[in-house]
């Protein structure tokens, strides 16, 4: 089991920036493959980050260029750098961990995480 805690949301005005953190439970957090996700109301839950075995890093296209996900093995922690945060970013952000050692492609699919946090609301006002 591991268990998943996000910190670091909160409310900004359009431009700014948030780091959120999600600390993780587990003996082998550097085996985890990690993802960011975000639900805002009224729509799906969406992909934000992955930070996927062998160090490869992908983000959707809406936070290219603005956003890192950054992991402190060490520390069993997993960051969300956001910048220049747009009113379209507000949305509960969550935190998710694949502890599976199956190969997936898919890091982009909510279900190819076993576990989740409980979100953190991120809130930009325009």
């Amino acid at each position: 089991q591991v268990q998943l805690v996000e910190s670091g949301g909160g409310l900004v005005q359009a431009g700014g920036s948030l780091r959120l953190s999600c600390a993780a439970s587990g003996r082998t957090f550097s085996s985890y493959a990690m993802g960011w996700f975000r639900q805002a109301p009224g729509k799906e839950r969406e992909f934000v980050a992955a930070s996927w075995r062998g160090g490869i890093t992908y983000y959707a296209d809406s936070v290219k260029g603005r956003f890192t996900i950054a992991r402190d093995n060490a520390k069993n922690r997993v960051y969300l750098q956001m910048n220049s945060l747009k009113p379209e970013d507000t949305a509960v952000y969550y935190c998710a961990a694949r502890k599976s050692l199956v190969v997936c492609n898919r890091p982009d699919r909510p279900d190819s995480y076993e576990y989740w946090g409980q979100g953190t609301q991120v809130t930009v006002s325009s």
